[in-house]
């Protein structure tokens, strides 16, 4: 089944919501450092989608997936900066492939799309934060992201101990400077 990396709109995330919910209860079982601790149910993934539909509606992230059909094998949402004073930089957050279509590309696919869908936005600094020791940072580390500091005990895992927060930065090629 051919597969696809498509931009959400608010009506998509609304089509794809079981899917989307079942891909954050994955990550969150499966230890992503991502903001929530297992066990994630699925009321607070829902609502947690429903959010998103709304930022998206209101032009404060763009939703970026993988697909296969009907179903969403990763995601990644960018958050531009909306303050005026930021607004040529964003940071590129909830990454995150379901356990069953992992080591396929699938993360490397979904950066690479946010990195076309900033710069269309005018965007020259992306901005992303992850576990210390995790698979996200290798993928940093991979792709050539900048590493430029780390804040210890910055977030807790499922088990209850802090970990490390490694944060990095990537100055994207395109120059142009939004004005809004």
């Amino acid at each position: 089944m051919p597969r696809d990396i498509v931009t959400l709109a608010p009506s998509q995330v609304k089509e794809f919501l079981p899917s989307l919910v079942e891909l954050l209860i994955d990550a969150v079982d499966s230890g992503a450092s991502i903001g929530w601790l297992p066990p994630l149910g699925v009321a607070e993934a829902t609502a947690y989608w429903h959010t998103v539909a709304a930022a998206i509606a209101a032009g404060e992230r763009e939703l970026i997936v993988e697909r296969e059909g009907g179903e969403i094998l990763g995601a990644v949402q960018l958050f531009p900066e909306m303050r005026a004073n930021g607004r040529h930089r964003a940071e590129a957050g909830k990454l995150f492939v379901h356990r069953r279509a992992r080591r396929r590309g699938i993360a490397r696919a979904l950066l690479a799309a946010l990195e076309r869908a900033a710069e269309a936005r005018g965007i020259t600094l992306l901005l992303m934060d992850t576990r210390l020791g995790g698979e996200a940072e290798k993928l940093c580390d991979s792709l050539g992201y900048t590493r430029w500091g780390e804040v210890p005990e910055y977030a807790r895992s499922a088990n209850g101990d802090l970990h490390t927060t490694v944060f990095f930065y990537r100055r994207l090629v395109n120059t142009k400077v939004p004005k809004k």
